[in-house]
């Protein structure tokens, strides 16, 4: 029963990933490892005796302790990559909003030569 539901609870995985994917809400960059994720699942789901003999390998009493610090070390590590693709976005930010004022003085500076655009009026309001 419970490879039935891991291999449900996987193919559940791999198709939330693609309908994302499909519907653009996901990036291609971050599909990856949900990917990765979802094929593991699968693989350990279908092949239980894989997790018996890793954990034998590995010297781990209980296969579903080695699952839990596999989720761990995964879940840290998606962390990380977040965090580090969170930095990334604020410099791009940081810097696309310094070039903008950097614009917008341009602009301001060619409508009004001498510097003062308060009480000017265009050619419109001298009617």
């Amino acid at each position: 029963m419970i490879v039935v539901v891991g291999i449900a609870f996987s193919l559940a995985v791999l198709g939330v990933i693609l309908m994302l994917l499909l519907k653009r809400q996901l990036r291609e960059k971050y599909a990856i490892i949900w990917l990765f994720i979802g094929v593991a699942i699968l693989v350990l789901a279908i092949f239980p005796g894989l997790l018996v003999g890793l954990s034998g390998l590995l010297n781990v009493e209980v296969p579903s302790n080695l699952i839990f610090a596999l989720a761990l070390v995964l879940l840290v590590g998606v962390a990380l990559h977040l965090s580090w693709e969170l930095s990334q976005a604020e410099d791009e930010v940081r810097r696309v909003a310094e070039e903008v004022a950097l614009l917008r003085a341009d602009v301001e500076a060619l409508r009004d030569p001498s510097g003062d655009d308060r009480g000017e009026q265009g050619p419109d309001d001298a009617r």
